[in-house]
């Protein structure tokens, strides 16, 4: 896989920042909203990552993440405006389902128009639009 200069990955975050403003409809584009942001790094989600990763709520119920890449990033979204709060609140719901080996470092949350990216272990936290990704992707 070819590595791109931080001017390749801002060209392709802005590209990427112009198509999806103002859209964000949770249910129909989320798997080709993450495609998208994956391959402004030149990543594949398939090889990463999965959708709908299904994960065990209690003993007799189960549910899925939007997009996990075990060890390193998991995704709670919503569809544009709506409430992070709640999207947060439902991420970390999932932790215990999931095998210690398998936890993320990073927590995604997103509206398609705002990002939140928490670092897990020290609980900074990042907000960045999506009119910014572009000039913030580093």
């Amino acid at each position: 896989m070819m590595r791109l200069t931080w001017r390749e990955i801002r060209s392709r975050a802005a590209a990427f920042a112009q198509s999806w403003e103002g859209h964000g409809y949770e249910k129909g584009e989320t798997q080709l909203f993450h495609q998208e942001s994956f391959q402004i790094f030149n990543l594949l989600v398939r090889r990463v990552a999965a959708f709908e990763e299904p994960f065990k709520k209690t003993a007799d119920t189960r549910g899925y993440i939007e997009l996990f890449w075990k060890g390193v990033l998991l995704v709670e979204q919503k569809s544009r405006d709506n409430n992070l709060g709640r999207a947060r609140e439902q991420a970390f719901y999932y932790f215990p389902g999931i095998k210690d080996t398998d936890l993320s470092k990073f927590l995604l949350l997103s509206d398609f128009q705002t990002f939140i990216l928490i670092d897990l272990k020290t609980r900074e936290e990042v907000e960045i639009s999506l009119a910014s990704l572009p000039n913030q992707i580093e």
